[in-house]
């Protein structure tokens, strides 16, 4: 069982930066690929990101490459996500999630076992 808590969301103007993080709890966080989602207002939950196990392996939506870095801490329990040149279409809520198969860096929302909460993103022009 994995507990995922994510920090670090709030509100920025077009072109600055935020870095999200994901605190996650259970012995077994260092096995797992991690995974960042988004669902903005009235649509579905999108993939942004994902790392394997031991950060070799990342993952990013075409959209996102060049401007959005996942990353992660397995002596602090914890998976990143590094945003910059944030844009007004960035707006939504950003999910963590944990995959307990961890020889894939799986991009559908239905492969993931473990979610966070959630935290906001706001994007203002």
């Amino acid at each position: 069982q994995v507990q995922l808590v994510e920090s670090g969301g709030g509100s920025v103007q077009a072109g600055g930066s935020l870095r999200l993080s994901c605190a996650a709890s259970g012995r077994t966080f260092s096995t797992y690929t991690l995974g960042w989602f988004r669902q903005a207002p009235g649509k579905e939950r999108d993939f942004v990101a994902a790392i394997n196990w031991n950060g070799a392996y990342v993952h990013y939506a075409d959209s996102l490459k060049g401007r959005f870095t996942i990353s992660r801490d397995n002596a602090k329990n914890t998976v990143y996500l590094q945003m910059n040149s944030l844009k007004p279409q960035d707006t939504a809520i950003y999910y963590c999630a944990a995959d307990a198969a961890r020889l894939r860096v799986a991009t559908p929302v239905k492969e993931y076992d473990y979610w966070g909460q959630g935290t906001q993103v706001t994007v203002s022009s």
